[in-house]
């Protein structure tokens, strides 16, 4: 059975062009005496204050970065800050989704979810182009996409678990052959900053992180990551047996771990009935990849986290913020139900992280 195009399931999914949801009035556009009389437009004048007189000095530009490993919240807190608290827009710092196409596959926020907060930097560069967008390459857009939010008086959300790219583009001398992330001695990590700089660390514990992270593989599935997956090798190939390395898109996870069930069956897939599953070898290749893509995704997050930590054991200061019992109530570990899962959140996620960014501006 042939897959069905999932090119309109994709732009629904994530569309290139923002929902149309009304403007808040911004804070430039807010009478001076409001600000002495409504706490938030007073916060919001500060706010702009601040822009107003320093936005040309590049050190004294403030911005607040969200870092994390996958899947511990890091879009979910920067969409609550940006639309409850500051106004702020977001540029991604996900080396993998900065890449356009496989929107399920590499787990982009979806269009509705991003609440009309514009996004930079996500799903933007075409990897025909540009195959292998480096560090370097990151470092000079992003820096462009912070002058940008910058000039609109916004709060500029460095948010991603690229932990390479953030080094990139923050660290005020960047060497692209040095690597401070190296297993074994690793170069000295630069401790002064381009940026003044709020950091945000979302941590949840790597036993309940990895629970969510298999669930998390699970609702992908269920939202079409495997179809997508036969879209893109229909038009993309495969990777040459001799090649070495992958570049761009290919690294996303799924994509290897999927390639020999592909390469096997092609861009059709026996689904009526399940049929494939119940298959002696379609059905071991598709649950081997999923196996992998878990364990891989897990990996990762593992990764991750160790190169958080390597940043701040070479001085830059961060905030850590532990969400652990906040997932635990999402999946129902400690038998919360969802309203309580929320305000979990809200209160060991959402309101430290308030009072630290606030703490940060007014400084």
């Amino acid at each position: 059975m042939r897959l069905p195009s999932l090119l309109q399931t994709s732009r629904q999914y994530c569309s290139n062009k923002l929902l149309s949801l009304p403007k808040l009035a911004s804070p430039a556009s807010l009478p001076h005496a409001a600000c002495s009389t409504i706490a938030t437009n007073r916060r919001h004048c500060r706010y702009h204050h601040y822009y107003h007189y320093h936005h040309h000095h590049h050190y004294h530009r403030k911005i607040v970065v969200i870092m994390g490993a996958t899947g511990s919240g890091k879009s979910r807190l920067s969409i609550d800050l940006a639309t409850r608290f500051f106004p702020s827009e977001i540029i991604n710092s996900d080396k993998i989704q900065v890449y356009r196409g496989l929107n399920i596959t590499t787990n982009k926020i979806p269009m509705p979810d991003r609440r009309g907060v514009p996004h930079h930097l996500l799903g933007e560069v075409d990897p025909s182009i540009h195959p292998e967008f480096t560090p370097l390459h990151y470092r000079s857009a992003a820096a462009d996409a912070i002058s940008g939010v910058a000039s609109r008086r916004k709060l500029p959300l460095l948010v991603g678990g690229s932990n390479s790219f953030i080094y990139s583009l923050l660290a005020k001398r960047f060497d692209p052959e040095s690597d401070v992330f190296r297993p074994s001695k690793p170069d000295p990590v630069f401790p002064e900053l381009r940026y003044n700089c709020c950091f945000l660390w979302v941590d949840v514990a790597m036993p309940v992180l990895n629970q969510y992270l298999d669930k998390r593989v699970d609702d992908m599935l269920e939202l079409g990551m495997v179809e997508e997956l036969a879209e893109y090798f229909a038009l993309e190939g495969f990777r040459e047996s001799d090649s070495t390395g992958r570049a761009g898109l290919r690294k996303a996870i799924g994509v290897p771990e999927f390639e020999p069930y592909f390469r096997r069956f092609g861009s059709t897939m026996r689904t009526e009935g399940n049929n494939w599953r119940r298959d002696p070898v379609g059905g071991s290749v598709y649950e081997e990849a999923i196996r992998a893509i878990k364990e891989n995704t897990c990996e990762l997050a593992k990764r991750q986290v160790g190169k958080i930590e390597r940043l701040r054991s070479g001085g830059w200061d961060m905030r850590r913020v532990d969400a652990t019992d906040a997932f635990r109530a999402a999946m129902g570990l400690d038998g919360s139900d969802s309203a309580r899962a929320s305000d979990i959140w809200e209160r060991i996620v959402v309101e430290p992280s308030v009072k630290g960014v606030r703490r940060f501006l007014e400084e």
